[in-house]
């Protein structure tokens, strides 16, 4: 069966993508692997009539919705291998053989590389954080720190203090120029050069080197991202960003490569549930005006 379009992630792009064309009548196939980026955090926030809504249930409502249209087929696998061919795309999963569609759109995600600092990663999403209007208001205007893992880690130091008091644990990263260091001033962070070693506690207290434990009510830390390879076997052009390659797009969000479409964060150095909504209904519509204009 040849679909109009595979959408390979179903995640919030994916299925705000897929109900753009289901609505156009298009024959729409989502092959999604189960694994939302956003999976660790209870809550979701800063989705307008959403907010505060557990991920999960938001993912499953939207898939419920989406499944009321007849044109729409849900295959629950792993996309390993997508290829060009004649009059369209074909794709291989895991565990379910192969698709084939006029248009892709990929909404495929990034996965988050994460510090390597003892007792962080189990507090990811929950005490450890990279977004401050997904999860700086739940703090409580509590105690905050910054764990740098590059020089960016300003931006975040500089933005924060409007949700709690903060501080910059700098951990060997970088040191804070004569021009940085006033910013940090006017804006009341504390910086504290010593490594952490570990987090740890019911909040995210961290460990220092020198044998000081910081109590803090919320972390917040910049992951590098990582791209599916799907981008790369197809041949699209990728973006340099602040922490890590996304996928170059047009004003439909249409990849570099003809007939592909990217939403969500594979196409956005920003994440957050109410952008990869928003940039999933670009690239459905995108993908819907290339199947009419041949």
């Amino acid at each position: 069966m040849m679909h109009d379009v595979i959408i390979v992630g179903g995640s919030y792009a994916g299925l705000s993508a897929g109900l753009q064309l289901a609505r156009a009548r298009r024959k729409v196939l989502v092959i999604d692997a189960g694994l939302r980026r956003n999976r660790f955090a209870a809550t979701s926030h800063g989705f307008l009539g959403q907010d505060g809504q557990a991920p999960g249930i938001i993912a499953a409502e939207g898939r419920s919705q989406l499944m009321e249209y007849p044109t729409v087929t849900w295959v629950q696998d792993s996309v390993v291998q997508a290829e060009a061919e004649q009059g369209g795309f074909s794709v291989r999963t895991q565990c379910n053989g192969g698709f084939q569609a006029k248009r892709l759109i990929l909404a495929t995600g990034v996965v988050d590389e994460l510090p390597g600092i003892d007792g962080l990663q189990e507090r990811w999403g929950k005490r450890v954080f990279h977004c401050p209007y997904c999860h700086g208001y739940e703090l409580g205007q509590g105690r905050i720190g910054v764990l740098a893992t590059s020089p960016l880690a300003m931006h975040h130091a500089l933005m924060l203090p409007d949700w709690g008091s903060t501080t910059l644990f700098t951990n060997g990263v970088f040191t804070p120029n004569a021009e940085q260091q006033a910013q940090l001033d006017r804006r009341g962070v504390s910086v504290e050069s010593a490594a952490v070693t570990r987090i740890s506690g019911e909040r995210a207290d961290l460990e220092l080197a020198d044998g000081r434990i910081v109590q803090l009510d919320g972390v917040f830390t910049m992951s590098r991202t990582r791209l599916s390879p799907l981008a790369e076997r197809l041949g699209c052009g990728r973006v340099d960003g602040p922490t890590g390659p996304y996928l170059h797009t047009d004003e439909t969000r249409q990849t570099s490569v003809a007939g592909v479409f990217a939403c969500g964060d594979a196409s956005l150095a920003a994440g957050s549930v109410a952008l990869a909504v928003a940039e999933g209904v670009r690239a459905g519509v995108g993908a819907h005006f290339s199947l009419i204009n041949g």
